[in-house]
């Protein structure tokens, strides 16, 4: 039986970057995948989806380019040419995680790990089953799309994320439940190329988890300006298919008719059947339970990813694989989570970190804020892309940035100078008195914690 330091159950963005750590920090190391190195990420989520929502942009820039004086006739796509793309790129990132472990000498098995007891690992693989021993073991099982009975997913007419990534057409009309990062990703892609997209949301708002009522409100504008229907506040109470079409019964009693149904609401942790109860690791609905320095109940043991629950993102989940390697080599580093930059890659894009305006102010926080249109911003003006805002959210006595929320051109790549922020406790002065390059995007960053001060230029200052 071969025996490592530590074990990583699972190749996900946790799995593979903790196994790459811990192998530089100079420990042995296995790593155990039943899937494709890279795990949903990589694989089926944020990396596909992005490939896809860029083929979308272009093809939405060329539609829109006369306004460049640049006019493009016969504009037309090639789906089957997209999913390549999607597929290449993905192909890519997959063979170089490959290659970075081998580099560092991980040991990769191929197969499904299950802990049989204290440090033991069974592997099923195409060839028979193997044992390996660990240390140290590390569940990184990651999740996967939740299967809501009720919602009938056969993956042909009604679909999960999975299934939507490689579909070889662009519906006429899809009815997507769920106003989250997925579906709101999935309704941009779609509705670029002509579909007629309907988001039904439960929750009274667009991105439920964003508690900012004007924010969510913006985003709602956008996506309606842009020929997505957007239903709040209502159920699907059934969804029934009836020669290849998908009818959806919402709580109102209206029925919808479409050609497919996207079901994205919520993501299932892989907890089950790994062997957890044969060592007693503790779980709460699913959610493995740790402490503070990634430990499971049982010594030796630990968790790390989706599998531990809390925010479900890639960024997330390579934070904890990092923090759980050094951990185990001895390093006094528990985790925090309290500065987690988040983005939706919807055009525009959506951004977040921290605290909002009305979070800060249920935690009894006295705040101060700062928003900056990016129809007074040059850059933006250039790019024809002025939809949304930056919104800065600081402590009233010290001027501490707590939060922030970007909709705009490349939210994703801006809310990183904030996050930053928010880790170097810098405040809106600290922003303020920074030169930032003109004109550029970050400018609107600039103004928005003038603007919390009373000190911006481009707009009229709240008196």
């Amino acid at each position: 039986m071969e025996k490592f330091d530590v074990i990583f159950l699972g190749a996900g963005s946790a799995g593979y970057v903790g196994a790459i750590r811990s192998a530089d920090l100079g420990m042995s190391v296995c790593i155990i995948e039943n899937r494709e190195l890279g795990g949903t990420c990589l694989n089926r989520g944020c990396i596909p989806t992005k490939a896809l929502l860029k083929s979308a942009d272009l093809y939405t820039e060329a539609k829109e380019s006369k306004v460049f004086g640049i006019d493009i006739p016969n504009i037309s796509y090639d789906i089957d040419g997209i999913l390549k793309w999607k597929e290449n790129v993905v192909k890519k990132l997959v063979s170089g995680v490959e290659f970075l472990l081998k580099s560092r000498k991980v040991v990769i098995k191929r197969g499904f790990g299950k802990i049989v007891d204290g440090g033991t690992i069974e592997i099923e693989t195409q060839n028979g089953k193997e044992l390996v021993q660990g240390k140290n073991i590390v569940i990184a099982t990651g999740s996967e799309p939740a299967e809501i009975p009720a919602l009938k997913i056969d993956h042909v007419n009604i679909l999960n994320s999975d299934d939507a990534l490689n579909l070889r057409e662009i519906p006429d009309d899809v009815v997507i439940v769920g106003a989250g990062a997925i579906g709101i990703e999935f309704a941009t892609f779609w509705s670029s190329f002509g579909a007629k997209v309907t988001i039904v949301e439960m929750m009274p708002q667009v991105v439920p988890t964003l508690r900012d009522r004007k924010t969510a409100q913006v985003i709602q504008r956008i996506l309606s300006k842009k020929g997505v229907k957007v239903i709040t506040g209502t159920k699907i109470e059934n969804i029934e298919v009836k020669d290849g079409k998908v009818y959806s019964t919402l709580s109102t009693g209206e029925v919808l008719t479409s050609s497919k149904v996207l079901v994205s609401i919520g993501r299932k942790l892989n907890s089950e059947g790994i062997g957890l109860e044969s060592v007693g690791i503790k779980t709460d609905r699913g959610r493995i339970i740790v402490d503070n320095y990634l430990r499971t109940n049982v010594e030796g043991f630990y968790a790390v990813g989706d599998v531990i629950g809390g925010l479900l993102l890639a960024h997330k989940a390579m934070y904890d694989g990092e923090t759980v390697a050094e951990i185990i080599a001895g390093k006094d580093k528990p985790v925090s989570y309290e500065v987690v930059p988040w983005a939706i890659f919807s055009k525009p894009e959506i951004s977040a970190v921290g605290l909002t305006e009305e979070e800060a102010v249920e935690k009894g926080i006295e705040v101060i804020t700062g928003e900056f249109p990016f129809t007074a911003n040059g850059k933006a003006l250039t790019m024809n892309s002025t939809d949304g805002f930056v919104k800065i959210v600081a402590k009233k006595d010290t001027k501490e940035i707590i939060g922030a929320q970007i909709v705009g051109p490349e939210a994703s790549v801006l809310i990183s100078e904030l996050a930053l922020a928010m880790k170097a406790k810098l405040t809106l002065n600290d922003i303020a008195n920074t030169i930032h390059t003109h004109p550029t995007l970050p400018e609107a960053i600039l103004e928005s914690a003038k603007s919390a001060l009373g000190e911006a230029i481009h707009i009229v200052n709240k008196k």
